[in-house]
């Protein structure tokens, strides 16, 4: 892939500008994620031939039957990281690259883990045609990269079970993990099977987030974000207290 093959018209910037302001409706409030939101061409990361669909805030099936997230998901994920530029993020999940993109449009340091090799030489493909900087590294996700650790934040792009002890060990103090957890495997198959791609005003993407932040002295604040209402996009806020760590 060559820098002439990343093409955003007059047309695209259009309708990416309607989908940030339609994320600014949906409740996105950081300036800083609307901002990246706007200024990555979602199409890059985005099976061709759907391109049609390329800003639906819907979820959309790409290669290895995993799927580029929900422009709303990437959003709120960033927005919950509460990064600035310069930060020092992993993300878990390569996936199409849209995320990271997105991070890097904030001026993140990002570090990105795939496990699918085919699609981590995909996205490498359209980062290297960007110029941008990045780390990419193939492999288990579930690890992390203790080499490369601490970062000031992580974000995972796939459900677990439960929040990894091994990423909570490679957060900086104050950083913060979002993670969805939980079994999201029926809610996964919706939408790589729902045959118009998703409504955009559903947000199925989304079940439950966590947000671990390691606290100097005390061990990891824990707070679960729960998504309540596929219509209209609430979200909780519960706190889980502080839970000790074993170092």
């Amino acid at each position: 892939m060559k820098k002439t093959d990343l093409i955003d018209t007059l047309i695209h910037q259009g309708q990416r500008k309607r989908l940030v302001e339609e994320l600014r409706k949906k409740g996105i409030q950081s300036e800083t994620v609307l901002a990246a939101m706007n200024a990555v061409p979602r199409q890059w990361f985005f099976p061709k031939d759907f391109e049609q669909f390329v800003y639906r805030d819907a979820a959309f099936p790409i290669d290895h039957g995993q799927t580029i997230s929900q422009p709303y998901t990437v959003a709120y994920q960033t927005q919950l990281l509460g990064i600035d530029r310069g930060a020092k993020v992993l993300e878990i999940g390569t996936g199409s690259g849209y995320q990271a993109a997105v991070l890097l449009a904030m001026g993140a340091k990002v570090y990105s883990v795939e496990y699918i090799l085919p699609l981590l030489k995909s996205a490498s493909e359209v980062f290297k045609a960007m110029g941008s900087t990045i780390q990419l590294f193939h492999g288990d996700g579930t690890l992390g990269l203790p080499a490369h650790a601490p970062f000031d934040a992580i974000v995972v792009t796939a459900g677990a079970p439960a929040v990894p002890e091994t990423y909570i060990q490679q957060l900086n103090v104050g950083g913060r993990l979002v993670i969805p957890v939980g079994d999201q495997t029926d809610e996964q198959k919706n939408d790589e099977n729902h045959q118009d791609f998703g409504h955009p005003d559903q947000n199925r993407d989304i079940t439950r987030l966590q947000i671990c932040t390691p606290q100097r002295n005390l061990g990891v604040e824990v707070s679960l974000v729960a998504f309540s209402d596929s219509s209209n996009f609430r979200f909780h806020l519960l706190q889980w207290g502080i839970h000790p760590l074993n170092r």
